[in-house]
């Protein structure tokens, strides 16, 4: 949706009250599932997950997948309206014991909401400092709108464009670390065709995700956690953090397998919680690759890092 036609949207809302946003945004996330391209990924996806079962169901799960995305846009209006989100955590403890110090790196998935999460966060301590990584599209609009509500709730952001980032991004990050501060990453896209990239196994398919967190968490000495953020009723969340991920080659050679074995704990994290959450699956691109493409252009640059 573009931004300007979301804005009104949202103004009618607060006139009209919830349910129009909720009716309308249904209606909208049905004509994407009956039009969109993308939708024979996610029954692909759905097959993979539950292979035992029939296309008929992989079609109603792909159907059920994008009304649940809805659900995103409503708490987000919610949660601008009143301070009435709540939450509950698992591993909260961990992230507390690191910020100050030697900072931390959430990784981030887009498996739950993500977004209402950075937020509070942000309102459970209130000197947190806390720096997202996000993607830039060319023609943004509801997603221009998300990282300025992210800004006003004193949040970070640093854009990363799919044509090139700056090399002072990745700093920007690093010295974050040193200061103590929270830098999150989302770690199940590959944003950009240069970037670096690891190959794991998930639902018995190979999949790539970015090898940025990883090495953020080497060079900067500080823990990666995964974090996720499910939604158990309207405007209601659960967190659960992991325990940290260690990434501590013994010797140079070891740089690779370590971050390789880094990131497949963190698939199978993923994998673990997408079988708990299943409809919370707001991944509409291509994340399990097909046989024949297992190797892609540029898949030497998941290793060599020995050689940085």
């Amino acid at each position: 949706m573009k931004g300007l036609g979301y804005r009104f949207l949202v103004r009618m809302t607060r006139l009209c009250g919830p349910w129009l946003l909720v009716v309308f945004s249904r209606i909208v996330a049905a004509g994407y599932f009956l039009f969109s391209s993308k939708v024979p990924e996610s029954r692909r996806f759905y097959g993979a997950l539950f292979p035992e079962r029939s296309s008929l169901y992989h079609l109603w799960c792909t159907f059920k997948q994008y009304q649940n995305f809805t659900t995103i846009h409503l708490d987000r209006f919610l949660a601008s309206r009143t301070d009435t989100t709540t939450f509950t955590s698992q591993g909260w403890e961990k992230l507390e014991a690191v910020i100050g110090k030697q900072g931390g790196i959430l990784l981030m998935s887009h498996l739950g909401n993500w977004e209402i999460a950075a937020k509070l966060l942000r309102q459970q301590k209130d000197d947190l400092r806390l720096l997202l990584y996000m993607g830039v599209k060319e023609k943004e609009g509801v997603e221009h709108m998300q990282k300025e509500d992210l800004r006003r709730a004193g949040v970070t952001i640093i854009g990363v464009d799919q044509d090139g980032g700056s090399p002072f991004a990745a700093v920007d990050g690093i010295r974050h670390l040193q200061a103590g501060g929270i830098v999150s990453i989302t770690g199940d896209i590959v944003w950009r065709s240069d970037q670096r990239k690891i190959r794991v196994t998930f639902l018995g398919h190979d999949a790539y995700v970015p090898a940025a967190p990883y090495i953020f968490a080497l060079l900067s000495g500080a823990p990666l956690f995964v974090f996720f953020a499910f939604r158990t009723g309207t405007n209601e969340y659960r967190f659960t953090l992991s325990d940290p991920i260690a990434i501590k080659p013994h010797a140079r050679r070891d740089r690779d397998p370590a971050i390789t074995a880094a990131a497949q704990q963190y698939a199978d994290l993923l994998e673990k919680m997408l079988r708990q959450h299943p409809f919370e699956w707001y991944h509409f691109e291509r994340f399990l690759q097909l046989p024949e493409n297992s190797k892609e252009p540029g898949e030497e640059k998941t290793a060599g890092f020995n050689e940085a």
